[in-house]
């Protein structure tokens, strides 16, 4: 019979996998940074996610704000303005070979989300007084 294998401490951590860690870990050094940085064009920008390549190479930065799709090239002017200042403090604050190239996109992924909440809710609102109106 085997015997059952002890686990380091760090044995938890390496559970998640070595990308989904560093992603995490970019989206947070880089929200920190856009507070940082003293732009009122990028009071209302959340950075919502990060997804690098393995060899560190290449990393698109979701971000999401209060304009919308109408403020999308403003920000993303804005962003590349700011990104070798973005990327210096990646390199000081992550311990990495490399520290990647940024490419910031909106992430329509929150809203196309947004759009369906708001299909949802007027179709809910539609039958609500559709509802009423029968009474």
């Amino acid at each position: 019979m085997s015997r059952p294998k002890k686990r380091s401490a760090n044995a938890s951590a390496h559970r998640y996998p070595r990308e989904a860690r560093l992603n995490e870990i970019l989206r947070e050094v880089i929200a920190d940074e856009l507070t940082r940085i003293d732009d009122e064009r990028l009071e209302f920008v959340t950075v919502t996610s990060v997804d690098v390549d393995a060899e560190l190479n290449r990393g698109i930065v979701y971000y999401d704000s209060l304009a919308g799709e109408a403020g999308d090239q403003a920000i993303l002017e804005v962003l590349e303005e700011h990104r070798r200042r973005i990327q210096s403090s990646i390199g000081k604050q992550v311990r990495a070979k490399k520290t990647p190239v940024l490419e910031f996109r909106p992430d329509n992924v929150i809203r196309a989300a947004e759009r369906i909440d708001e299909v949802l809710r007027a179709d809910r609102e539609r039958r609500e007084r559709m509802t009423h109106d029968d009474n």
